[in-house]
């Protein structure tokens, strides 16, 4: 297959009766109340208008036919989701664009490759993203390889997935994420490993942009896929059973999927939540000892089909910088995995949800260097005191926020979408999402140089990481209590 170089985005004249009789509702990310959001210019502070305001919801619980999935009516909650509200009909457009996920910025390219072991739902799974050779016979990486994420998502999203699942072909079918599958891993020295943590209904590939980025600068880079029933969807293989009939060039495995689990009616929130990222932190964990047994030259399987040879991964990583990061659900597996591994020496939480952290941890703290890098639409009051909770009177812990950025900004669906349908479904914020990327890319990168020790030039981005710079502030935008932690 010849890679896409773009995702086409076309607003059909009108959706098929199905769909346009189908309003839907969903999330990517925990909504906070509207009170608790700060605008960050006097110029925003303005009433809503239009579909802005349709879409701003009271405190406390809601009565929507939506997925809530857990918010139990506790004011000022949503669970973390892909945020969108609108009604399956869209106008006319004569508008066509192509839209991209961002390639790395960095000297290196990057290739990508999936590994899995054991075929059993306890081993990991994993997308590596490393400093390749240059690969021009490689084709590039699908963003979504399986038609079961759609279903995942439809899932998540409360969307029927005959619906849904034509919805995402249409029009993200046949997008690439910029790494070449499979190229040979570029050799000669030795580089820093990053562990990526996915948000609530995610998957390992939805967060490409910043993996790459991290591998064009000379990282490899671990993006976990979760097995906790916190992914849309997520598989581990196991072998067929002998009695069913399969073709003889047919693989003598199959892919056994796994949902997102919904809450159910009456169970709280914060206690499953909290036995997730457990598992998480856990698998972030089995992620870095797989990568590190690699690369001493021990043998692993790779239960799934891939010509990558990961014995060139031998001698590669250095072993004494090592660092974790997530978004959403993923910056509280952050937190977790900092408590629980020491080998792990900083880590950089992307607009991190706090619910799920345990309190043990704010009773014994965080001990390695933490970036909190937030988004301006997100956070609100409870949330951002837990961070400081951990944060307060450690100079070694940090915290930004980009202006104009929503919490969607962090994921690949902002760069796939086009400026009306962004900001409909909430995937796009007030600020360019290139620019918004490029800042969060840019502060982890100072950050990782800093608490790394990397000979490197990232320090030329120091001041972001203190809140200094075009589009980015110290701190937070939400007005806390004065007896909040400072």
């Amino acid at each position: 297959m010849v890679p896409c170089q773009g995702l086409v985005f076309r607003a059909p004249r009108r959706f098929p009766p199905a769909l346009s009789q189908r309003k839907t509702e969903a999330k990517f990310g925990p909504a906070p109340p509207v009170g608790a959001r700060q605008p960050l210019c006097p110029r925003e502070r303005r009433t809503p208008a239009g579909a802005a305001a349709a879409r701003r919801e009271p405190r406390g619980p809601s009565r929507s036919s939506g997925p809530r999935d857990g918010s139990a009516g506790r004011p000022g909650h949503r669970t973390p989701g892909l945020w969108v509200t609108a009604a399956m009909e869209m106008g006319s457009s004569s508008t066509e664009k192509f839209y991209r996920i961002p390639k790395g910025k960095g000297p290196h390219s990057v290739g990508c490759t999936d590994l899995m072991t054991e075929d059993a739902v306890e081993g990991s799974f994993l997308r590596l993203y490393y400093p390749s050779c240059d690969a021009t016979d490689n084709e590039e990486a699908p963003w979504i390889p399986d038609k079961e994420y759609y279903q995942g998502l439809c899932d998540f999203l409360n969307m029927y997935r005959v619906v849904g699942e034509r919805l995402f072909q249409y029009y993200v079918g046949s997008v690439t994420c910029p790494a070449k599958s499979n190229a040979a891993f570029k050799p000669g020295e030795k580089y820093p490993l990053l562990v990526f943590s996915h948000g609530l209904g995610a998957f390992r590939t939805i967060y490409s942009a910043v993996c790459i980025e991290m591998a064009s600068q000379g990282f490899i880079v671990a993006a976990v896929e979760h097995r906790d029933e916190s992914a849309s969807a997520t598989y581990y293989c196991k072998k067929k059973s002998v009695s069913e009939p399969h073709e003889e060039s047919a693989s003598s495995m199959e892919k056994e999927w796994i949902y997102y689990r919904k809450l159910k009616s009456g169970e709280e929130e914060r206690g499953l939540r909290h036995k997730q990222v457990q598992q998480r932190a856990q698998e972030c964990i089995k992620a870095l000892n797989l990568i590190l047994k690699i690369n001493s030259g021990e043998e692993v399987v790779n239960v799934l089909d891939s010509n990558f040879d990961w014995n060139s991964l031998k001698d590669s990583v250095d072993t004494s910088r090592i660092a974790v990061m997530g978004h959403s659900f993923g910056g509280a597996t952050v937190i977790e995995s900092l408590s629980r591994e020491i080998r792990f020496r900083c880590g950089i939480a992307l607009d991190a949800w706090m619910l799920p952290v345990g309190d043990d941890i704010y009773q014994n703290g965080v001990q390695q260097p933490l970036l909190f890098i937030n988004s301006e639409k997100f956070q609100w009051a409870g949330n951002i005191v837990k961070m400081k909770r951990l944060s307060s009177n450690d100079t070694n812990k940090k915290m930004i926020t980009i202006k104009g950025s929503v919490h969607q900004s962090f994921p690949d669906f902002t760069f796939v979408s086009g400026e009306i349908i962004g900001r409909f479904f909430r995937l796009k914020g007030e600020i360019d999402p290139n620019e918004a990327i490029d800042i969060s890319n840019r502060a982890s990168l100072a950050f990782l140089q800093k608490h790394l020790g990397l000979e490197k030039d990232f320090d030329k981005w120091d001041s972001l990481v203190d809140g200094i710079g075009p589009n980015v502030i110290p701190g937070t935008n939400i007005e806390l209590s004065p007896s909040a932690p400072k």
